[in-house]
This record gives structure tokens, C-alpha cells and sequence, in this order.
């Protein structure tokens, strides 16, 4: 198994990855075309705020869709929640305005980049570890992969920024966000926030490229299914199941905004 920095990423889809690859973009195409006229701040905002919802829900955050809602749009502080979920989903949402900045000005993703991404998902909860490297082992609840040892993270980074600066022009924009999300929860960097941090990543990636935000569910079965691509990558040394399986969620995306607009 090639090591975690070090491993090639796919340049040829299979047929299934093709298949749907080829549906997005061409739903995408339709998709531009109404943006131009009917899309507004009201539906971005709606589904900035279930992107943020759904991401902290895979966490363990226990705001509701409404909840979170209320936490950002009127400041209120919701009974019975702890200060920790308040500070993540406010704190999510300032990580989001800033991938979305990022993606308008065609600014480079690079580690100062998504170091500012880290520190923002983990402001006010965890000062020492915020936009820093970990320097300790790790060992993740429930999963068979270990993370690599931390005096190995820095090179380990830097090639990361390779692979990424070497693929950015070659391959799909799918799936070089997908690859960016699977090998950022892999090498697992940062002592926390790491999934919150690679599904912004990622997030930043599709909006460079005019698609739309790709929502992994919180639930039960969706986020079963979202760590069982992740640990199937990680301990099996191919990416494709993961790649087909953000595939599948950027075209019910686009699907979904397109019902929104009045197309399906």
C-alpha cells in the first residue's frame, strides 16, 4: 500500500464515476443557466445554514436545523445546550463566509489557508490547538486506521500541497475535492476538527467551481455510510469508493437545487 502522502490520485474514473461525473456537469450547465436569473441570498443562506447543521450533526452536536437557525441569524442562546455547541455551529458558520471568500476572489488553497479554516472551527474552544498541527499520537473511537505518528504530519502535509498543486488542473473538480476531504481525514493533522475541517476543504474546492455546497447528512444511516467510504479508503488504499460516494452527494445537490429553481 503506497503511504497516505504519497498516494497517486485517480486521474481515470471508472465507468460508474464517469457515468455520474458526466450527469453532474451536465446538470450543472442547466443549473448556471438559471442561477443567473432566479437564484438568491435567501436560498444560499437556507442551505448555508443545513450545511452547517448537518456537518456539526456528524459531529455529535445536538442543535436542531431550527436551533441552529436561531443561534445565527437572532443570537439567541437555545436552553439546555452547552456553550461548546453554540461556539461550533457560530463558529462553523465563520469558517463557511470564509471558504465562500476565498472561492470568490480565486484565491489558492494552501496551508496558511486551511490552517485560517482550522482556527476559525475551533475558536474560543480550543485556543492551544486552533490552526496548529497536533504534536501527540492519536487513535480514533470506532476506527480501524491510525492516524500517522506527529513528527510525521509536516511532510505529510507538504505533500498533500503537492499532490493538490500537481492535480489541481488535471482532474475533476469533484473529484480533486473529494480527494482533498479523504486524504485531509486521513493524515488527520489537528486534534480536533478534523472532519468539519475537510468537508469546508472540500466545500471550497466545489464552490471554486461554481457547485453547489455538498451536504453529507448527520443522520443515522447517511453518516454510517460517510464513515464506512472514509475507513474503506483509508485501510484499503484506493479512494474511489469515497470519490463515487461525494459524487453521488454533489449530484443530489444540484439536483436539489434545481427543484428550488423550478426545473424538476
Amino acid at each position: 500500500m503506497e503511504s497516505i502522502g504519497k498516494r497517486r490520485m485517480e486521474t481515470q474514473p471508472p465507468i460508474l464515476l464517469a457515468t455520474t461525473l458526466r450527469t453532474i456537469d451536465s446538470h450543472k450547465a442547466e443549473l448556471d443557466r438559471l442561477r443567473s436569473t432566479l437564484d438568491n441570498a435567501t436560498i444560499r443562506t437556507a442551505l448555508n445554514i443545513e450545511f452547517l447543521y448537518e456537518s456539526n450533526r456528524i459531529e455529535g452536536n445536538t442543535l436542531t436545523l431550527r436551533e441552529t437557525q436561531l443561534v445565527l441569524q437572532e443570537g439567541m442562546t437555545i436552553s439546555g445546550k452547552s456553550l461548546r455547541e453554540h461556539l461550533e455551529a457560530i463558529n462553523h458558520n465563520e469558517a463557511l463566509a470564509f471558504i465562500e471568500e476565498l472561492a470568490v476572489q480565486k484565491a489558492e488553497f494552501s496551508e496558511y489557508a486551511l490552517k485560517q479554516i482550522h482556527a476559525l472551527v475551533l475558536h474560543g474552544i480550543d485556543h492551544d490547538n486552533a490552526g496548529r498541527y497536533r504534536t501527540v499520537p492519536m487513535l480514533i473511537a470506532g476506527s480501524k486506521h491510525i492516524p500517522p505518528q506527529a513528527h510525521l504530519l509536516q511532510s505529510l502535509m507538504d505533500e498533500y500541497f503537492r499532490a493538490y498543486t500537481a492535480q489541481e488542473e488535471h482532474l475533476h473538480p469533484i473529484v480533486l475535492a473529494a480527494e482533498l476531504h479523504e486524504r485531509l481525514v486521513t493524515i488527520h493533522p489537528f486534534i480536533d476538527g478534523n472532519g468539519r475541517t475537510a468537508r469546508l476543504v472540500m466545500n471550497l474546492i466545489l464552490l471554486r467551481h461554481g457547485f453547489p455546497l455538498a451536504i453529507i447528512g448527520g443522520d443515522y444511516e447517511s453518516r454510517m455510510a460517510y464513515y464506512d467510504a472514509l475507513e474503506h479508503a483509508q485501510t484499503q488504499g484506493s479512494s474511489l469508493g469515497f470519490v463515487q460516494f461525494i459524487a453521488n452527494n454533489v449530484l443530489s445537490a444540484i439536483e436539489r437545487y434545481l427543484t428550488i429553481l423550478g426545473k424538476q
